[in-house]
């Protein structure tokens, strides 16, 4: 039976497809790694069942409705106002160890759709679907399916993530559906609820344990995912962008590629599934030079000054930013012309001539003769109305025809579908990234799409982004979004970092950060220290929990450092440093989280035989003691050496209790066996509410 199979195996995971001489393979698994050399055919499989069709309608890899198959389509056209109904055949399938390509035509309708699923080199699946219109009339394509793959009746529950502006990636977990489970977005970026993506975890799945099939699609726009129970006890998970109606005809000869769809299958847990959408990410980065260099510790201006800042108190703040080590100074929004506010200036980017009189090039000059990096704000798919450019082209922007255009924060979307636009902003950017020495761009983007943009926006925007890397390989760029709102796969292709959110409440970023880490990697995840009190929530912490929490991703500070006592900074410059010294560890390296007693949040971070350890504790504790942390990532060790570095956080003065073990740990590595660390687990001190403990191990 093996000839008439087509397989794809990573370590851990298979994915095994029969061939099917009447159109579209058939599914037979995905998920754990099996060897299906005695399959038995399908056919002699499923039996007949009550009020069902006399032909029997498996589930193939491009399933369509109309002629038996009832769930959710792979693709769905119109043509003329009609649905169609599609019946593909003559398939035409070939496989390597490494990727397989289906080939499905309708001849009768003019079809033809490719499919290619492959093997990614860190053990995800990837999936890829184009359909060509190959008749003589024009189609209207309404869906095409990135990824609609099968999930075992074993299954138990979904993870989520939903959002807002300042409140990112709230975790959702849910049973699985007894019908249907959703995820849609329709506000023109991925959304703050992060990457488009959902986490199925199989029967005893945890963090450390056990199948669990992960998503995400690689795509900055309107998506939908869908979790459907079917009759037969199991469940479909489907994913593609959401296309609006009639956006997308195709005529004769032209095609629709889908979002490509990352699909992690992993027998060890939420972390080995995040391990490889992380392996994923980066194999799609395009890192100046080919690779990742140590990732500079910034100063953004904003919380710092807002709008309010010249030449001099910028100037200033860049010598104060150079003496407590930062590497990478970015100067946020407030320097062209017009810009006192956010009322105006979006779409015109020249500097201020009030501001900055001899153009940005002498800060940027200084700043680069302190020793740091010079980095600069824009937000080009935007404008405000109260700009020269929307003056000289109000056409530009977003509109329904005699309809009202709704502003957000006083600006208004470029509609990055009409290649003028996308000419007028490249040579803004380019003609300024001439002129100033520039080695960073923060690319914001403010608001919601109302007229949504569809497709032809978000294109529009990674056409733009790809002309701009182009023309200037060495600039990195950092995706924002009011903070979260377009963290995905799709931008990580064009970008360097993603601002993970405006809210800097280091208790707020607890939870938002291992959301982020679902999908996407460290060192792509923004993470500052922010003032005190946060300005987005009003909540006062200490520089130690703020510093420790921002070290997990890349850090930065977002404040003015001018304005911290003598300990504070003292401390700052502590934290910085002790940053630099521990990256390696940090970026491009592997990461675990867990969840412990009473409430306690720990992250590690590292090659597995050395490693950093963040035992994290954002509220008080209820429990006298701590109970030990187990670490089951160690469990293969012999022997693991960990020293307390530091127990950041708690109030100044109110020292906390310690024991014999704790204060021999601060001076020197103590050992432990890694079978006791993973199953007993490691004594802990006594942490405060918003104190973080950091341990350095080496695994033997």
């Amino acid at each position: 039976m093996t000839e008439r199979l087509v397989t794809l195996h990573s370590e851990q995971a298979s994915l095994v497809l029969e061939l099917n001489e009447q159109g579209a393979p058939l599914w037979r698994h995905l998920g754990a790694r099996v060897d299906p050399a005695a399959l038995v055919p399908l056919a002699e499989v499923r039996t007949a069942a009550s009020f069902s069709l006399d032909t029997d309608v498996p589930l193939c890899t491009a399933p369509v409705n109309g002629l038996g198959w009832f769930g959710p389509a792979a693709v769905g056209l119109r043509r003329d106002g009609q649905t169609l109904t599609i019946d593909f055949d003559a398939p035409d399938v070939t496989g390597t160890d490494t990727a397989i390509v289906i080939q499905l035509q309708d001849r009768q309708q003019g079809l033809m759709l490719e499919q290619t699923f492959a093997c990614d080199p860190g053990g995800a699946f990837r999936f890829d679907a184009r359909l060509t219109n190959t008749g003589t009339a024009p189609l209207t394509l309404d869906w095409l399916a990135s990824a609609l793959v099968p999930l075992a009746d074993n299954c138990t529950a979904l993870i989520s993530w939903r959002g807002r502006h300042n409140a990112e990636l709230v975790e959702c977990v849910e049973a699985m559906p007894h019908q249907a489970w959703r995820r849609e977005s329709g506000r023109g970026i991925s959304g703050h609820g992060g990457p488009p993506g959902v986490v199925v975890l199989g029967e005893g799945a945890n963090y450390h344990r056990g199948l669990v099939r992960a998503l995400q699609l690689a795509w900055s726009g309107d998506s939908r995912l869908t979790v459907e129970r079917d009759d037969e006890g199991s469940w479909l998970l489907s994913a593609g962008a959401e296309l609006q109606g009639g956006e997308v005809v195709l005529g004769p000869g032209e095609s629709h590629q889908a979002p490509q769809a990352i699909l992690a299958v992993s027998t060890e847990g939420r972390n080995g599934a995040a391990r490889q959408h992380h392996a994923a990410v980066r194999a799609q980065l395009g890192w100046p030079g080919g690779q990742m260099r140590p990732r500079p510790v910034h100063l953004n201006s904003w919380e710092a000054c807002y709008f309010d800042h010249d030449e001099a108190r910028i100037g200033d703040l860049a010598e104060v930013a150079a003496a407590i080590g930062i590497e990478r100074f970015v100067l946020d929004d407030g320097w062209f012309k017009s810009r006192g506010d956010d009322t105006a200036g979006l779409g015109d980017w020249t500097c201020d001539p009030v501001k900055y009189p001899g153009g940005l090039r002498p800060l940027a000059k200084k700043v680069r003769a302190l020793g740091m990096e010079f980095g600069l704000w824009v937000e080009p798919e935007m404008v405000n109305p109260d700009s020269d450019l929307y003056r000289a082209h109000p056409e530009w922007a977003l509109h329904a025809a005699g309809r009202p255009q709704p502003t957000a924060r006083n600006q208004l979307v470029l509609n990055l579908s009409l290649p003028q636009v996308r000419d007028y902003l490249f040579n803004a950017l380019d003609s300024l990234l001439r002129e100033v020495p520039v080695s960073y761009l923060k690319w914001d983007h403010n608001r919601d799409l109302a007229p949504a943009g569809g497709a032809a926006q978000v294109a529009g925007t990674y056409d733009l982004l790809a002309r701009l890397r182009a023309a200037h390989p060495v600039i990195e760029i950092e995706g924002c979004a009011g903070g979260g709102g377009r963290s995905d796969a799709g931008m990580a292709q064009y970008v360097h970092r993603f601002w993970t959110s405006d809210n800097i409440d280091a208790a707020s970023r607890v939870p938002m950060q291992r959301g982020f880490l679902a999908f996407l990697p460290p060192e792509l995840m923004g993470s500052h220290v922010g003032a005190s009190p946060a300005h987005a929530t009003g909540r006062a912490q200490s520089l130690g929990f703020r510093a420790a929490v921002a070290s997990a991703g890349h850090f930065g500070v977002e404040l003015d450092p001018r304005k911290l006592d003598e300990r504070d900074r003292a401390e700052l410059i502590d934290w910085i440093a002790f940053h630099k010294q521990w990256r390696y560890l940090l970026h491009e390296c592997q990461t675990w989280l867990g969840e412990a007693a009473d409430g306690l949040f720990w992250q590690a971070a590292g090659t597995g035989r050395e490693f950093l350890l963040f035992a994290i504790r954002s509220a008080p504790p209820l429990d006298r003691r701590p109970q030990p942390l187990r670490l089951p990532f160690l469990a293969t060790s012999d022997r693991v050496d960990l020293q307390l570095l530091r127990i950041a956080g708690g109030q100044r003065g109110h020292a906390m209790h310690s024991a014999p073990l704790f204060d021999a740990m601060r001076q020197a590595p103590k050992s432990f066996t890694g079978s006791w660390l993973a199953h007993a687990g490691l004594p802990l001190p006594p942490l405060k509410a918003e104190t973080v403990a950091v341990f350095h191990g080496v695994a033997q």
